[in-house]
């Protein structure tokens, strides 16, 4: 018995020092909140520009972090969800521009999202919000990797008003427990659910993703904010979001989680009825205006204060980026179309991590309509950049070839495609490529029959 007591004593010694290891490692994993608005456009906010509407909060945000001015998302919702989730545009995967709710489509099982990027090295996951990738129960959020589940399963002007449609389902975890509820009041309880999570889970590394409902139409605003703007329900609608990041900031260091905690806030398209900021277009476009939104970073001690980056970024990045910072393995074999951006995030003087960005469509038929190099952007022959009706460019007899200069004309108003041949044809080559790479390597998307 005399020998046993030390052994013993070395064991709990090991035993206890594993476990602190493993407890400091998880402690320096920091949380992520990842707040994604609906159809609020590059200019709705003061930050970037916004004359018209108070945002104190994301103010006070950019002053701590650093504003993203080229930040790229794709032209309407369900598309632009697959990108953030899965890092790959959403011509890859399969997911067409919006589902309905009598779509029986959604995101593939066999794609990996954040979420289960997160879980996989310990993180606890919650979606609160609007999720746009299939209403299905195998399409859940809590089929994809997280934990908790609270919003609406689709944008929320598909209810019952509209002939053909069931009614709004207000969904926690895998059940409807509402029907067509106040959207009065979605901001404040998303919030709310946001900062409950926060709360019960600050002692472990978490991961929130936060996808507002607002400001996609039909726009509502709580009575604490009906009718305070001077910018209508519109800007009712923004100031509430504002109220909302407050809210989880304030939350966020009350529970001394500031210093581990990066928060990133963006928005899925460009503005429906909003400010595109100096850029042409709206939702629905592929012009500037419809896919490059506002971003903002923050991370204590990680992320410079006050900063800006204008390299080219966008949603298809966040997950191979939150897989670096976290130290999770993707998967080689699965392809992706996001890069790590991280060295943009808290590098002044980093260069561009990648120079191409493709502007897919809604259509899975006609995968791209345009591509950016560096400063240039082509949209693609019998393109039209997003408009509906097509229309012949000044100066050039074909229609939808247009070429412009971003970094000379953000806001693509000289279409300068007769002047730069070699340009258009390095364009184009590099075009094709890509397209030819994505339709080789297309996944499906879920289906319904085939998922029982």
């Amino acid at each position: 018995m005399k020998h046993v007591a030390p052994f013993i004593l070395a064991f709990l010694f090991v035993f206890f020092f594993s476990s602190a290891i493993c407890r400091a490692a998880d402690n320096a994993k920091p949380n992520v909140v990842l707040i994604f608005i609906d159809d609020m456009g590059y200019g709705d906010i003061e930050p970037f520009g916004s004359t018209k509407v108070r945002t104190p909060n994301l103010n006070t945000f950019a002053k701590e972090g650093r504003k993203f001015h080229s930040f790229y998302a794709t032209p309407v919702c369900s598309m632009s969800r697959a990108a953030l989730m899965t890092g790959c545009y959403n011509q890859r995967i399969s997911i067409p521009g919006v589902l309905f709710p009598q779509s029986k489509i959604g995101i593939n099982s066999s794609e990996t999202t954040v979420a289960e990027v997160m879980k996989s090295v310990g993180y606890t996951t919650a979606c609160i919000g609007k999720w746009h990738l299939g209403h299905l129960p195998e399409f859940l959020p809590t089929k994809h990797g997280f934990d908790h589940y609270f919003g609406l399963p689709y944008s929320n002007d598909m209810n019952a008003k509209r002939p053909g449609n069931p009614p709004l389902p207000l969904i926690r975890g895998d059940k409807t427990i509402e029907t067509e509820p106040d959207q009065s009041l979605l901001t404040k309880r998303y919030t709310e659910e946001a900062i409950e999570f926060m709360k019960v889970n600050k002692s472990k590394p978490f991961f929130v993703y936060l996808p507002h409902t607002m400001v996609h139409g039909p726009m509502a605003a709580s009575e604490a904010f009906k009718g305070k703007s001077a910018s209508g329900l519109l800007g009712d609608v923004i100031e509430e979001i504002d109220w909302s990041v407050g809210q989880v900031m304030k939350t966020i260091k009350e529970l001394g989680l500031d210093e581990k905690t990066l928060v990133i806030f963006t928005s899925d398209n460009g503005p429906a009825t909003g400010s595109a900021g100096p850029f042409r277009g709206k939702k629905g476009s592929n012009f500037e205006g419809g896919v490059r939104e506002p971003c903002i970073m923050r991370w204590p001690g990680k992320i410079a204060a006050g900063t800006q980056c204008s390299q080219i970024a966008g949603n298809i990045d966040v997950l191979p980026t939150l897989a670096s910072i976290v130290g999770a393995k993707l998967d080689p074999k699965q392809i992706i179309d996001g890069r790590d951006i991280s060295t943009l995030m808290m590098d002044d003087k980093a260069g561009p991590v990648r120079d191409v960005h493709l502007y897919c469509t809604a259509n899975l038929a006609n995968p791209v309509q345009a591509i950016r190099m560096g400063e240039w952007k082509l949209f693609l022959p019998d393109s039209d950049g997003g408009n509906a009706k097509k229309k012949k460019e000044k100066g050039n007899a074909a229609e939808g070839n247009m070429l412009f200069n971003l970094e000379k004309d953000p806001g693509e108003t000289t279409n300068v495609f007769d002047k730069n041949p070699e340009i258009v044809e390095k364009l184009r080559k590099e075009a094709r490529t890509r397209i030819s790479e994505i339709l080789a390597n297309r996944r499906p998307a879920g289906s319904a029959a085939s998922s029982k």
